[in-house]
């Protein structure tokens, strides 16, 4: 891998992980959800959990901070929208690992079945 290419393979794992980071928490997991349906302002995100407004808004920040949402502040409301292509970043990597562990498993039922048949000959 060149001196570029691998920069770039290492910034998209650095991104990956801190969405994985980001996303470890049930709080965060569940804006994450709520705004799939639609923008909120924080008030209106803040509403359905039952904590001080400063601690809620610090898991918004580290969400916005890797990426997964996105604000803007009209007047003196701070609206929160999802940013999909950070979710995109994730989608592709399971994938790829779905499929590698397909192809593993795929092989290894292979190597079984034939294991099988020299069994039973």
């Amino acid at each position: 891998m060149a001196g570029a290419e691998l920069t770039v393979a290492m910034h998209k794992d650095a991104s990956i992980d801190g969405i994985f980071r980001a996303l470890s928490d049930p709080t965060r997991r569940s804006v994450v959800e709520r705004l799939s349906a639609k923008p909120s302002s924080v008030s209106e995100l803040a509403a359905a959990y039952s904590m001080a407004l400063p601690s809620f808004v610090e898991h918004l920040k580290v969400l916005e901070g890797v990426g997964l949402v996105r604000s803007q502040k009209v007047g003196r409301v701070r609206t929160y929208e999802l940013e999909s292509k950070q979710l995109k970043l994730v989608e592709d990597w399971l994938s790829k690992q779905r499929s590698i562990w397909e192809g593993r498993l795929d092989r290894l039922d292979s190597y079984l079945l034939s294991l099988n048949k020299e069994k039973s000959k």
